[in-house]
């Protein structure tokens, strides 16, 4: 990838409501920036705006906790009504101490609170935000909305690793890009097989735009990228989830 790469946040979306157009706040956001789209150009999505556009908001006086959450709840110290919505959008829970809930969502995702959100919502005390139903399908419709072009679509949220501090944005749905550069079988500089080597190019992407997108009060959920080689084959977010199978530390 020798050309240069751009990431440029759209500033002026406004605030996202239940059943918002995206795409039609995002070409108006690409406007007022006077971009016009290319194919090629990747579009890079906060979690947050796709969830809230997809209606993906609870109030937790709706919900009520059942034994196991109240349980666990005392466990983790949270609002069992919060620990509720964690369980059922998780098919496990991989750690459980005060003040730190880990699951492994429904979608294959080790997270916090299986990525459930409180910042920058109204009514952020009662109301949380979950992840969209399914992340590639919200991908695959927002890339969709921008044809005939042929774009590349992440939906990336911020996520913490276990062995480093702080948050990197990462990709969750992905369409039309590579979100895995596969370079087993292929050879290094001295003509040794590569073995193991994989890039998650999405994630890279999407960490790029976290850059300029920023994680609090910018207001820029939109990251518009221009410069990437999309000669790899296409494949999306599920390719970057790592089976239970090959989990090597648990």
């Amino acid at each position: 990838m020798s050309a240069p790469v751009a990431f440029r946040a759209l500033p002026g979306l406004p605030e996202v409501e239940p059943g918002a157009d995206l795409p039609q706040l995002i070409r108006e956001a690409l406007r007022a920036a006077a971009i016009e789209l290319q194919s090629g150009d990747v579009l890079v999505i906060a979690q947050k705006i796709v969830s809230k556009a997809e209606g993906r908001q609870r109030r937790l006086a709706d919900v009520a906790p059942s034994t196991a959450a109240v349980e666990l709840a005392s466990t983790v110290r949270k609002d069992p009504r919060f620990v509720q919505l964690v369980l059922e959008e998780s098919s496990a829970v991989v750690r459980a101490v005060p003040d730190i809930l880990i699951t492994r969502h429904r979608s294959g995702f080790v997270m916090a609170n299986a990525g459930i959100d409180r910042s920058n919502l109204p009514h952020a005390e009662d109301t949380v935000l979950l992840l969209p139903l399914d992340c590639d399908a919200s991908a695959r419709a927002l890339r969709a909305a921008f044809a005939p072009l042929e774009i590349g679509v992440i939906v990336s949220d911020s996520f913490g690793r276990p062995w480093r501090q702080g948050t990197v944005n990462v990709a969750l749905g992905v369409a039309g890009f590579p979100a895995v550069l596969d370079q087993r079988g292929t050879t290094d500089r001295q003509g040794r097989v590569m073995q193991t080597t994989q890039i998650a190019l999405a994630d890279a992407v999407a960490a790029g735009a976290g850059l300029v997108m920023g994680e609090t009060s910018q207001g820029t959920p939109v990251v518009h990228v221009r410069g990437l080689d999309f000669s790899a084959p296409l494949t999306d977010g599920q390719s970057l989830v790592r089976p239970p199978a090959e989990d090597l530390f648990r």
